[in-house]
């Protein structure tokens, strides 16, 4: 594990705390500039008081492979707002004073390629990220950011999903720091009413090679879900449920009713 981010970091101490007092962790996801810049760094701290521990912080790509129609459309918004990776950044440091939790930037390999690994971990980090979610980057093609991220203090997290094999499980396990994002299902990112059939059994799959905290993410969107994940895992990240709330709201509601639906959520995170 990274300096910042191993015991003593905040990720690591993230999932300390929630272990601690019985429940897992929440990390909710959003789409830097969805639907404007000044509403993503005002939820930070209104969803931290209602019961986040950490946050995911999209960076808009125009081909986001992994995610479904939700997240798609609000990275399109976001991206005819101007958003930029050099934008998230600052946006990033403007939640980085508002919030002690830990920050996450979720982005695809381009962008960062384009802007430059080195010079990105080194930006991320002095904006006060904590670590990066980079969906599309295996852990063969990795060296690159893996060392920029390394000499950052920054965790890179891999993701895992119910069709890896052992193998493929312990070769990401041996490559992550912070957390596994599992991926609770075959498929794209998207509100459901169900969880995936098998989840239990995929969960301990990952389990047995890993010592490393379990994040759940795609599919998030009740509490009956952030009950049944807190039985095998310990966290879970909802993104485009979050959306879906603040695409149901009037913008003077957003803040208020998105903080609502994860204080909602957070009744549910109690381990049994």
């Amino acid at each position: 594990m990274s300096a910042r981010n191993g015991i003593g970091g905040r990720i690591g101490q993230a999932f300390a705390r929630t272990q601690a007092q019985g429940r897992i962790a929440l990390m909710p996801y959003l789409p830097v500039g969805y639907p404007d810049v000044e509403t993503t760094v005002a939820l930070a701290p209104a969803l931290a008081r209602a019961g986040a521990d950490l946050f995911e912080l999209g960076i808009p790509y125009s081909d986001p492979l992994a995610d479904g129609a939700t997240i798609q459309r609000a990275t399109h918004v976001a991206l005819e707002n101007g958003v930029t990776p050099a934008l998230c950044l600052e946006v990033a440091s403007a939640i980085r004073r508002a919030v002690d939790a830990p920050i996450l930037l979720m982005s695809y390999y381009n962008p960062i390629a384009r802007f430059g690994p080195e010079r990105f971990c080194r930006q991320a980090a002095a904006a006060g990220a904590d670590g990066l979610i980079v969906p599309d980057l295996p852990p063969e093609e990795a060296d690159e950011l893996r060392g920029a991220a390394r000499a950052n203090a920054l965790d890179l997290i891999f993701l895992v999903a119910p069709t890896s094999t052992d193998e493929r499980l312990r070769l990401v396990a041996a490559a992550a720091t912070g957390f596994l994002y599992c991926v609770s299902l075959a498929g794209v990112t998207g509100a459901r009413a169900h969880l995936a059939s098998g989840l239990a059994d995929y969960l301990t799959r990952v389990r047995r090679v890993t010592s490393l905290p379990l994040a759940v993410g795609f599919g998030i969107s009740r509490p009956e879900h952030v009950r049944q994940i807190a039985r095998y895992a310990d966290g879970a990240i909802v993104a485009s449920a979050l959306i879906d709330r603040l695409d149901a709201l009037p913008r003077a509601e957003q803040v208020a009713g998105a903080a609502a639906f994860i204080r909602d959520l957070a009744t549910e995170a109690v381990r049994p």
